[in-house]
């Protein structure tokens, strides 16, 4: 068990990190190839200004039309993105386990803080799955593999809760958490996960658009 748990802590998280890495970078390439082939077009009227102002105005908490219109899920769903990211970099344990394999530091969060941020992330989860089977436009788009990348999402955050305060099985938690932290890493590159790296490109494509040829903003 004790040589399992240092290879899942030790070997197996570099690994996940260089598929993840390796994927992002591949996906990336493949994405350039395939407009350089077949849609070269576009770059005739990208624009670095269109580009930033649309990205800027859609990272702008309810500045989009759209945002406004909903503002409970799109504020869930502000708040969750940032701490899906910024969660797990400045959470306590990461930045011991980094500080004691790689000699980095930085600032972490307090335990308190970091356990409701935690409990946001997962009931934010329960509330994209419940909007998923409530609301009728939405339930109709679902397919079952929403409900499994909510799940995968979900596990390193609840795994990680449970071990860190050691309700039960302590060991088998921190192993899930270790794991299941590794699986959506591993993931993120060749699933809809990916759409975060996406984003930006998908935004700069639109406000390109709006902004070159239409003249419109696209928020």
């Amino acid at each position: 068990m004790h040589a399992f748990i240092n290879f899942i802590m030790g070997p197996m998280v570099w690994i996940s990190f260089l598929i993840f890495f390796l994927g992002v970078i591949f996906r990336l390439y493949k994405m350039f190839r395939l407009v350089n082939k077949t849609e070269n077009f576009i770059y005739s009227y990208m624009s670095w200004k269109y580009s930033l102002r649309s990205i800027f105005a859609w990272l702008t908490p309810f500045l989009p039309v759209s945002t406004r219109k909903r503002p409970v899920f799109w504020g869930v769903s502000y708040v969750f993105h940032v701490l899906l990211f910024l969660l797990p970099i400045f959470l306590l344990s990461h930045v011991v386990l980094f500080e004691e394999s790689m000699q980095w530091s930085w600032f972490s969060l307090s335990d308190s803080v970091a356990d409701i941020l935690t409990i946001f992330v997962i009931l934010a989860l329960i509330f994209f799955a419940i909007r998923r089977i409530t609301i009728p436009e939405v339930k109709f788009l679902t397919r079952m593999s929403d409900f499994l990348f909510i799940l995968i999402a979900a596990l390193p955050f609840i795994t990680g809760f449970l071990a860190y305060h050691q309700f039960f099985a302590y060991q088998y938690l921190l192993i899930a958490h270790v794991i299941s932290g590794e699986l959506m890493l591993i993931l993120i590159p060749f699933t809809r996960f990916f759409h975060m790296f996406m984003a930006p490109f998908t935004r700069a494509y639109m406000g390109s658009e709006f902004g070159n040829v239409r003249h419109a903003k696209d928020w």
